[in-house]
């Protein structure tokens, strides 16, 4: 890569290889975290394009590899996915002979056919495209502005030729629900794993989840709940810690079922519900642990019990709801289940070209005889599925008859596990030969290499989305809101070839309108809310296009820094969910004592001297403080003992945090306890205990669900955040 000019020559852009790439949408230059301009290399672009199913290797291939391009372009009679934004009219090119009039008519998402007038006008007036010996010319299909909202399947024929296309009616906007349009809502921020109850299983799970959503608006009148990603995980133990390294975002991780939950649960012998309660009690000491969440513990002691439910059987009434839930999960609940048996097993994958997962596809006579050999096993799997859907569902239904305006927030990953079931299941899905991370930044200089492989925006564009669509439905069916992390990702992702580091990469861009479009369809039909993480270096096009399509972006108080130092809140975004720290940070008595100098220094992660790293941890502690004290959100004298005034300093600085206008606020659990210790430290792996630091006071003291909401520290910061607000709205 290089760093000499500011924009390509005319030179380089006219090459084959630089308007290929362009072409399929991979980024041939970009600005650094600098601004600096940096071109990339053939030979990453070259791989990139390989991940995707271009072979450009050569001049020569790449010539070629832009006449198919351009040649499949013009003989496809209208694009696999289409875009309409409701509220205007919108074009559909159509290619076709010259003498060829294009009719279309549009089949509803309900099945009915739309009776609106689908005209017809000239195209861009280009030159006719040659073609197998004949020409090509184009037309415009005009949608109006008013088509109903939803997927929708457009129908065209031109002569005799026919083609039918995805078209996604999309509101312009993601709007405001109700509550927020003339106002705030608060609410909390929680590691749903470690928040333990009595009854746990040594882990948090769905049922406490309601428990925490209901309490939490009875007793401290909080709006929401965003919570750890809950996706998919595999189904044996060892468990994956992360949450943002999951087995499929498709479905949710059943390792958060509650057994005693389940209705079928009542229908168990006492000996059964005996077997149960001592399972229960081989785990029930972990619920105090201060110091670790053992998941893989939890899930050898759930896994039998679970087992002993299923057998137990089911009513008619709830056979026929699993048998629904089942055939409306289609393919992927097949996918998953199969999966979730060959792992099994026949154990966990490996990055070895023996193990099964490398060996074995979908349709391999081993997989489809395993599939025959364990009936009930596969069945297993479907139903731990379908419980988990009703345990969450039922978790967000307490949370709305408490009458939380918002409820669960869910937090959707930016990818999935390389060796999980939705790569092994649909591998087309998925760019082969490339994954997903991040070009190297201030905190990152080498880069990061998060693993995930990218979906392919091609098949994608050539599915019509649907296992984008799929996703953002099934999130939606359980939560009030959706928290999009790494949002950035709609609009384009640093693919990292095979073999290379995270410096020789390179974005590909996604059509994000589409992306966009879907999100804000299915907001729309749950009267949800969307938040897009988008910290950090956001293009200026990125952080446009969010704003127009309504969604909230995010602002943590101890990163919103200019050149001049902290920004008062007052000067915050409107459209955003504006909180004092995240779960990449120490909680903020931690911070405040800096606890992330004390574990970057003894895991070694520093990159300077550790009296360099405390220097600047300490200007940024005084100057968050200096601008408390200069807005008027703390005294002077409490920097004289910061120590005996820690939880009135974190009260002010949710008392400054409630001062912005910021449509969402929220405050972290940990910081409402006292707790000190971070729940992830990025950049390591089990060096440090990530995803697995269960809920505990700045002594490490164990706190409980059936006494969080007693805890005179969590509230009284509740309590801030609702006299601050309510003194503000006086105004």
């Amino acid at each position: 890569m290089s760093k000499k000019q500011e924009m390509e020559s005319e030179e380089r852009l006219a090459r084959p290889l630089i308007r290929l790439a362009k072409a399929h949408g991979v980024a041939t230059s970009y600005n650094g975290q600098q601004g600096e301009f940096i071109e990339i290399d053939d030979d990453v672009l070259i791989k990139v394009l390989a991940a995707l199913g271009v072979d450009a290797s050569s001049e020569e291939k790449a010539k070629k590899a832009l006449s198919d391009l351009e040649d499949e372009k013009h003989a496809r009679l209208v694009e696999p996915t289409v875009l309409h934004v409701q509220g205007s009219d919108s074009t559909v090119t159509v290619n076709h002979g010259p003498l060829d009039v294009p009719q279309a008519s549009i089949t509803l998402e309900d099945g009915t056919e739309y009776q609106g007038v689908i005209s017809t006008k000239p195209g861009d007036g280009a030159t006719a495209y040659p073609l197998d010996g004949e020409l090509i010319v184009n037309s415009r299909l005009v949608i109006p502005a008013d088509l109903p909202l939803g997927y929708h399947t457009l129908h065209v024929k031109a002569g005799k030729r026919t083609a039918d296309a995805t078209l996604i009616s999309a509101p312009k906007r993601v709007n405001l629900i109700k509550d927020l349009q003339n106002g705030q809502l608060w609410g909390w921020m929680a590691q749903l794993y470690s928040i333990r109850s009595k009854d746990s299983w040594g882990v948090g799970d769905f049922y406490d989840l309601g428990n925490l959503l209901a309490g939490a608006k009875t007793k401290t009148g909080a709006d929401f709940i965003l919570i750890n990603p809950v996706h998919a995980a595999e189904p044996v133990a060892p468990l994956t810690p992360s949450p943002y390294l999951p087995i499929s975002r498709r479905f949710i991780n059943f390792s958060y079922i509650r057994p005693e939950a389940i209705e079928e649960y009542d229908r168990l012998d006492d000996e059964a519900q005996e077997q149960i309660a001592q399972l229960h009690d081989s785990v029930r000491a972990n619920n105090t642990d201060p110091d670790f969440v053992d998941r893989d513990a939890m899930w050898k002691a759930k896994v039998p019990a679970l087992w002993l439910i299923f057998k137990a059987g089911r009513s008619i009434k709830r056979q026929k709801a699993f048998d629904a839930y089942v055939k409306e999960a289609g393919g992927d609940l097949e996918a998953y289940a199969t999966w979730c048996l060959c792992y099994d097993k026949w154990g966990a994958p490996e990055d070895d070209p023996e193990s099964w997962e490398n060996r074995l596809t979908k349709d391999s006579k081993e997989v489809k005889d395993l599939r025959k050999q364990y009936p009930d096993t596969l069945e297993f799997y479907k139903w731990l599925e379908w419980i988990a859907d009703e345990q969450l569902t039922a978790a967000q239904k307490k949370a709305q008859d408490a009458g939380m305006k918002i409820g669960l927030m869910a937090d959707m990953a930016v990818g999935v596990h390389p060796q999980g079931a939705e790569v092994w299941w649909n591998p087309q899905r998925f760019a082969k030969g490339a994954t997903v991370g991040a070009p190297p930044d201030f905190f990152n200089q080498q880069g990061q290499n998060w693993s995930q492989p990218p979906l392919n925006p091609i098949d994608l564009a050539n599915t019509g989305y649907q296992t984008y669509r799929d996703m953002v439905h099934g999130m939606f069916q359980k939560a009030g809101a959706v928290r999009i992390d790494h949002v950035l990702g709609l609009f384009r992702l640093w693919w990292i070839p095979q073999g290379n580091s995270a410096k020789d990469a390179t974005y590909v861009y996604y059509d994000s309108a589409v992306m966009l479009g879907i999100l804000a369809l299915e907001a729309y039909r749950a009267n949800g809310v969307v938040v897009g993480e988008d910290l950090g270096v956001v293009p200026d096009y990125v952080a446009d296009s969010l704003k127009e399509h309504g969604l909230m972006g995010c602002v943590i108080e101890w990163y919103a820094q200019d050149s001049n130092g902290f920004v008062p809140p007052k000067k915050w975004r409107e459209y955003a969910l504006a909180s004092v720290t995240t779960h990449d940070m120490p909680p903020t008595a931690g911070y405040l004592n800096y606890e992330q100098v004390k574990i970057r220094e003894e895991l070694g992660l520093l990159t300077t001297s550790v009296e360099e790293f405390q220097k600047s941890a300490e200007e940024e502690h005084n100057g968050l403080l200096n601008m408390l004290e200069t807005n008027g959100y703390m005294p002077a004298q409490w920097r004289e003992d910061e120590a005996s005034h820690e939880q009135d300093i974190i009260e002010a600085m949710h008392v400054a945090l409630c001062d912005a206008p910021s449509k969402l606020l929220a405050a972290a659990i940990v910081d409402g306890v006292g707790e000190r210790r971070a729940q992830n430290q990025p950049g390591t792996n089990n060096e440090y205990p990530n995803w697995r630091v269960p809920l505990a006071d700045g002594k490490k003291n164990p706190i409980l669900l059936d006494d969080l909401f007693n805890n005179e520290r969590l509230l009284s910061l509740a309590d801030t955040m609702n006299n601050a607000l309510a003194k503000k709205n006086a105004r």
